[in-house]
């Protein structure tokens, strides 16, 4: 698992996993940067012998009233985190990836339905979907699947953070079940693209989005 700062959440996951009984390698680092992309990929191979399965889910997100408010630093670090490291990891990874393999990228319902206040993450989820779909037409003749997962509204630590508290109070009702996910609700489509069960899906970008259709 590669995390930024959050330390005490990184080892709270890392507890759950060796519960199951499992491994856990913890890489604290920066996404934004190329060569922590490319140093955090060689540690989890030297750690693992080779990578099965890429979850790219990493991003930033901040919000503003007009384009004139977006500081140039803020649209340069947005593209870095979320589209920029995507591609810097995916090419570091896929020489430790065989046949069967299977790559996840986290895109948004911005993607589809971008949010005007929120026009430097959006922008980037477009990007994250048309990569994920271009992705998996040069991966196919290697047998390595790319897909994506849309989540609509989800309640996680970003939101209250990140929103103002109008905004927060009423996350969620937007769409037709009238409330924001729990961050375990996207699990399972993150499970299902990563097993042989999906074996003939790539190129897709599936919506857990509480009712409310993507195109």
């Amino acid at each position: 698992m590669v995390y930024l700062s959050e330390k005490a959440e990184a080892q709270e996951t890392e507890r759950l996993v060796k519960a199951e009984g499992r491994e856990c390698l913890l890489i604290e680092t920066d996404i934004s940067k190329p060569g922590c992309c490319r140093k955090l990929v060689a540690d989890v191979a030297k750690a693992f012998g080779q990578i099965d399965v890429l979850v790219n889910n990493a991003a930033h997100q901040a919000s503003f009233k007009s384009v004139e408010e977006i500081p140039d630093e803020e649209w340069e670090l947005t593209f870095a985190t979320n589209i920029s490291a995507m591609f810097y990891i995916v090419k570091a990874a896929l020489p430790h990836m065989k046949p069967g393999g299977a790559i996840i990228n986290t895109a948004s319902i911005n993607a589809d339905a971008p949010s005007p206040n929120l026009l430097p993450y959006a922008t980037t989820k477009g990007a994250i979907q048309n990569f994920t779909a271009g992705l998996a037409q040069l991966l196919a003749e290697r047998g390595i699947r790319a897909n994506a997962v849309a989540p609509g509204p989800v309640w996680t630590p970003l939101i209250p953070s990140t929103m103002p508290p109008d905004k927060v109070k009423n996350f969620g009702k937007q769409v037709p079940m009238g409330r924001p996910a729990q961050p375990v609700e996207l699990a399972p489509a993150y499970v299902m693209l990563a097993s042989d069960e999906a074996s003939y899906i790539s190129g897709a970008m599936i919506a857990v989005t509480g009712g409310k259709p993507i195109i």
